[in-house]
């Protein structure tokens, strides 16, 4: 299916795919730890809209590592389709959950860690039933593809629901509930992918010596790339300054990656083709990946490990072998013995009257 100069493509951009992951999945637990140090100095607080952090270091080789990442995830992007890069964004939560609880000492019970697992697995059944984009090799036609009028409708929705999560709902609900930034980072994020790719592919025709700087959509496409980032960072810090990391990374993954598949899936129409196990195969592998990051979610305040679970089958083993009691055998005799114990009080008290009485 990928011949030639395709394969090598592909595997170029597979590699700086996962090697931007690694990048971001460390920049989150490297600005988390700037950030917590700003409150103990008792700095203004991201969340609060303070920008203390621009003074701390450690903030900045957050920043720095995840500015490595993102270079090699655009590179990834002028390499391989969009549906093949986004998907491995999944290691970073891998990195960025395991990275914290050693670092942030936030807990990673056995949830979260089949979690991670089954993320992994997902993004993995996704890779290999990537669609393929439809080639676009030119700034005129990334220019025609993005005068369509479907991915005009999509953008100026993105635009609009930004807006009203920005002006309208942060102010409200941004300190209490985690979807709020999350959400506006993810669906500035399908544009910035966009115009990812189209300043990949201008940097291609710039090398192949083609007039690309005056060319104005990329000029366009870079102020765009800008703007977009910029408000990604800022409130993606506000939420990693509010919110547990190891609840934002894997969250903001879900969201920012349905926002790209379903920007890519307008503007480059990669689904048009594909057979019916490739989309089979595509959805299972992102439902998979949305059911780890549910189980990194939902249960994440429940202390429960791998050494819990053989320790409450061998209890059950010697109740049933006769050795011990069981659990629930213990509280039968317990409540037993309690009642009998409540019924020999009962006794002696009326036996103690009778015998009163008989004496009077």
């Amino acid at each position: 299916m990928i011949e030639g100069s395709g394969r090598y493509d592909f595997y170029i951009g597979l590699v700086l795919a996962m090697s931007s992951s690694l990048f971001i999945g460390g920049s989150f637990i490297l600005k988390k730890k700037g950030l917590l140090r700003l409150a103990r100095k008792g700095s203004m607080r991201a969340g609060q809209g303070g920008h203390a952090y621009l003074k701390e270091w450690l903030w900045w080789a957050g920043l720095l590592s995840m500015g490595t990442g993102e270079v090699a995830n655009f590179a990834a992007y002028a390499f391989a389709p969009a549906t093949l890069v986004t998907p491995l964004g999944a290691l970073s939560v891998l990195v960025s959950a395991i990275l914290s609880s050693y670092f942030l000492n936030e807990k990673l019970n056995l949830h979260g860690k089949v979690g991670c697992l089954l993320s992994v697995l997902g993004t993995t059944v996704m890779v290999i039933h990537a669609p393929q984009e439809e080639a676009v090799e030119t700034l005129n036609e990334i220019s025609h593809k993005l005068g369509d009028p479907g991915f005009v409708v999509f953008a100026t929705f993105v635009v609009i629901v930004s807006l009203i999560m920005i002006f309208v709902v942060g102010p409200r609900h941004g300190q209490t509930n985690i979807l709020v930034y999350i959400t506006i980072c993810s669906v500035i994020g399908a544009l910035s992918v966009s115009c990812v790719k189209g300043l990949g592919i201008a940097i291609k025709e710039l090398f192949a010596g083609k007039p690309v700087l005056t060319h104005p959509l990329s000029w366009i496409l870079l102020l765009s790339l800008i703007v977009c980032v910029s408000t990604q960072i800022n409130y993606l810090n506000r939420a990693l300054d509010i919110f547990n990391t190891s609840l934002v990374t894997p969250i903001y993954y879900v969201f920012f990656t349905t926002s790209v598949l379903t920007c890519s899936a307008i503007l480059f129409k990669e689904w048009q083709h594909m057979a019916a196990d490739d989309v089979i195969g595509t959805l299972s592998g992102f439902l998979t990946i949305i059911v780890g990051i549910f189980l990194l979610h939902a249960f994440k305040d429940v202390n429960f490990t791998l050494a819990n679970l053989p320790v409450s089958l061998r209890k059950d083993d010697r109740g049933i072998n006769g050795s011990l009691p069981n659990t629930y055998e213990r509280f039968n005799d317990e409540e037993s013995g309690s009642r009998v114990g409540d019924l020999q009080s009962t006794e002696g008290m009326a036996s103690r009257r009778n015998g009163n009485l008989g004496a009077s």
